[in-house]
């Protein structure tokens, strides 16, 4: 559990505790035949006690909510790191294996490789038709003029990757 969502936990733990603790110890003292609080008394009670209890309440719901994102966010980069080693250490990757091991869609695994690609840690090609995913030094794509694939011209299409217009082959050039 991140650290966001503990403190989330604890927050809204806290102020749910000082609510009830503050009403049962107002329902405590407003009975009997010389009540020590009075009506008036408990509502004014209850109030001051909102406001401390709705703003450590709120905080603890921002802080789960902040949690998730930190949490989903922590996950996406362990994917994409994963996606990384495997290209890097194989030299080349089947895109149905990386789906596979992320257990995640066709989808979703091109988005990260792409966001790799952004990021210029993942310089290579890939081919999307094949499914194939390679890791080759960018220095080496930097002057290609023609498709590995299948000989035709590439053509710059984005911050840092070109591609083929025939075969859809895409060259990272981080």
């Amino acid at each position: 559990m991140g650290s966001g969502r503990l403190i989330g936990i604890i927050l809204l733990v806290a102020g749910v505790l000082l609510v009830v603790g503050v009403v049962a110890w107002g329902l405590v003292n407003m009975g009997g035949e010389s009540p020590a609080l009075e009506p008036g008394g408990f509502v004014l009670l209850l109030i001051l006690s909102g406001v401390v209890a709705v703003p450590l309440i709120g905080g603890g719901v921002f802080m789960l909510r902040q949690g998730a994102k930190e949490e989903v966010e922590v996950e996406e980069a362990a994917k994409q790191r994963k996606i990384l080693d495997m290209v890097v250490t194989q030299g080349q990757v089947s895109v149905n294996d990386i789906v596979i091991e992320l257990q995640s869609d066709t989808e979703t695994v091109q988005n990260m490789v792409r966001r790799l690609v952004g990021m210029g840690v993942l310089s290579g090609y890939v081919n999307w038709e094949k499914g194939v995913l390679y890791s080759q030094d960018a220095a080496a794509l930097r002057d290609l003029k023609q498709c590995k694939n299948c000989g035709g011209d590439i053509k710059l299409t984005g911050k840092g990757v070109v591609s083929c217009p025939w075969c859809g082959t895409e060259y990272f050039l981080n």
